[in-house]
C-alpha cells in the first residue's frame, strides 16, 4: 500500500479545510487535504434543496473572494455556497484530495508524528488539523421508536416537501433548520406542528442594518463564552425568501401550530412539555434586548439611521401558546412524517489521540489541542461566537496556522556549538 509524508494533514475539505489550507500556504508548509467526499459536500447533499446561507453574501465569505453572482445584501443558495469554496480551493491552489476517508490517526512511536491511515496508503504527518466540525453525525432523540410511528427523518436528510408522504408533519426544532422546514411545509400546502424549545430570535435587520452587522459593531461576535444557560441555545434566523425576521407569531398566523419541548411516546400518542409560552416569551425578551442594545449604539455614536419603532411591538400570543396542546394523537392529527430538527454530534472515532476530555469532547483552546501537533478547526465557539461560521472559521484558521509554524520553528532550531 503506497505511503507518503507531509509535514501538515488537513482532514475535511469543508470551510474549515480550505480556510486551513490558504494559511498553511501562506507559511509556505507542505500539507494535504483529505475529503471523504467532494469539498464542501455536507451544502450539496446534507441540506435540503431550498436552502440559502444565513448570511448576507458580503458577510458570509472569505476576505480572498467575493460571490460573483450574488449581490452583497443577498443570501447565497446552498449549491452556490458549495461552489465558492470549490473556486476557492482553486484560486490558493489548495492541494485537496477528495474521496479519500481517514480511517485513523495515531501517534508514532519512537518519532515525531503522527500515522494517518486511509484506504488509498498511509501518510506519517508531523501535524494533524481535523477540520470536519461538529456537524458530523445528526442526532434523533430516542423518542419515538423506529417503526412505532411514520416516517421519521433527520432534518439533513430532508430535501423538500415533495419527498414526504401526503399528510400532516410533525417538526420538532425551532432553530433555524426546523422553522425554514416548517414554513417551506406550510407553504406547500401541508398542516405542521412545530415543537419549540429554547431559541434565540434576533432581528434579521433592524434600522437598516443586517444582525450580521449588528453583531459585529456590537461586539457579539467576539464573545468568548456563550452567555451561562445559553451554551446550547439555536437561534431562529432566516435567508430564505429574501431573508426575514422569524416570528413565531406569523408562523401561527399563517397555520402553523406551536407545540412545547417534545418528551416522550407511547401507543401513537406523542406528549409535550408545558414550556411553550416560557420559551416564547424568553426568546421575545432576548429580541428586545437586542433591539434596545443597538438602539443605544446608534444614540451613543450619533449614527443616522432610520428609527424602526415597530420593530418593538409584539402581537398578542396565539391560542395554541396561551392553551397549548400537550399530546398529539398522530394517527388522529394525521401526521404521516417527523422531521427532527434537533442538530447533530461531532464525530472524531477515527482520531486516535488524547486530545479528548473526560466527556469525549475535544480538550482544546482556541484549537490548539492537549495531545501536541493536534489541532481542531470548525468548532462552535472554538475561539469566539464567530468560530462556526464562514468568516469566523478563517480568523481561527489563521490563529491555528500561525501556531503550527512557531511550533516547526522550534523543531527546526539547532544550537550552535561553543567552544570555551
Amino acid at each position: 500500500m503506497p505511503h507518503e509524508e507531509t509535514e501538515v494533514v488537513v482532514v475535511g475539505a469543508g470551510q474549515a479545510g480550505v480556510a486551513m489550507s490558504e494559511h498553511l500556504g501562506a507559511h509556505g508548509i507542505p500539507h494535504l487535504v483529505l475529503e471523504r467526499h467532494r469539498i464542501a459536500e455536507r451544502w450539496r447533499s446534507e441540506r435540503w434543496d431550498s436552502l440559502v446561507a444565513n448570511g448576507p453574501a458580503w458577510h458570509d465569505r472569505f476576505p480572498g473572494l467575493e460571490f460573483a453572482d450574488v449581490a452583497p445584501d443577498g443570501f447565497a443558495p446552498k449549491e452556490r455556497v458549495a461552489d465558492y469554496f470549490v473556486a476557492y480551493a482553486e484560486k490558493i491552489g489548495a492541494p485537496v484530495r477528495s474521496g479519500v476517508e481517514v480511517t485513523s490517526v495515531r501517534r508514532l512511536t519512537g518519532r515525531p508524528g503522527f500515522r494517518v491511515e486511509t484506504p488509498e496508503g498511509t501518510i506519517d504527518a508531523r501535524f494533524v488539523v481535523a477540520a470536519t466540525g461538529a456537524f458530523q453525525k445528526p442526532v434523533i432523540p430516542p423518542v419515538v421508536p423506529e417503526g412505532a410511528a411514520p416516517t421519521q427523518i433527520h432534518s439533513s436528510g430532508y430535501r423538500n416537501p415533495e419527498q414526504l408522504p401526503e399528510g400532516a408533519v410533525l417538526v420538532v426544532g425551532a432553530g433555524s433548520s426546523g422553522v425554514q422546514i416548517a414554513d417551506e411545509l406550510r407553504r406547500a400546502g401541508r398542516r405542521v406542528f412545530l415543537s419549540v424549545g429554547p431559541h434565540d430570535r434576533p432581528p434579521r435587520a433592524y434600522r437598516g442594518r443586517d444582525f450580521c452587522w449588528w453583531l459585529g459593531v456590537l461586539g457579539i461576535w467576539d464573545a468568548q463564552t456563550p452567555p451561562q444557560g445559553a451554551e446550547h441555545v439555536t437561534i431562529a434566523v432566516s435567508g430564505a425568501r429574501g431573508g426575514h425576521t422569524v416570528d413565531f407569531r406569523d408562523l401561527a398566523a399563517r397555520g402553523i401550530e406551536l407545540l412545547g419541548m417534545t418528551t416522550s411516546y407511547a401507543d401513537g400518542v406523542l406528549r409535550f412539555a408545558p414550556d411553550l409560552a416560557a420559551h416564547i416569551a424568553l426568546g421575545d425578551a432576548r429580541y428586545l434586548d437586542f433591539l434596545r442594545t443597538a438602539d443605544a449604539y446608534v444614540e451613543r455614536n450619533g449614527l443616522d439611521l432610520p428609527e424602526e419603532p415597530e420593530a418593538h411591538v409584539l402581537g398578542p400570543d396565539p391560542e395554541c401558546v396561551t392553551d397549548p396542546r400537550t399530546e398529539l394523537d398522530l394517527a388522529e392529527a394525521g401526521v404521516t412524517s417527523v422531521v427532527w430538527a434537533t442538530g447533530f454530534a461531532s464525530d472524531y472515532g477515527w482520531l486516535d489521540v488524547d486530545a479528548f476530555d473526560e466527556n469525549g469532547r475535544p480538550d482544546q483552546r482556541r484549537g490548539v489541542s492537549a495531545e501536541p501537533g493536534v489541532y481542531f478547526l470548525g468548532l462552535p465557539w472554538l475561539s469566539r461566537r464567530g468560530s462556526s461560521f464562514i468568516w469566523g472559521v478563517w480568523h481561527d484558521a489563521r490563529y491555528v496556522a500561525d501556531h503550527i509554524a512557531r511550533q516547526r520553528g522550534y523543531l527546526a532550531y539547532e544550537p550552535t556549538d561553543r567552544k570555551n
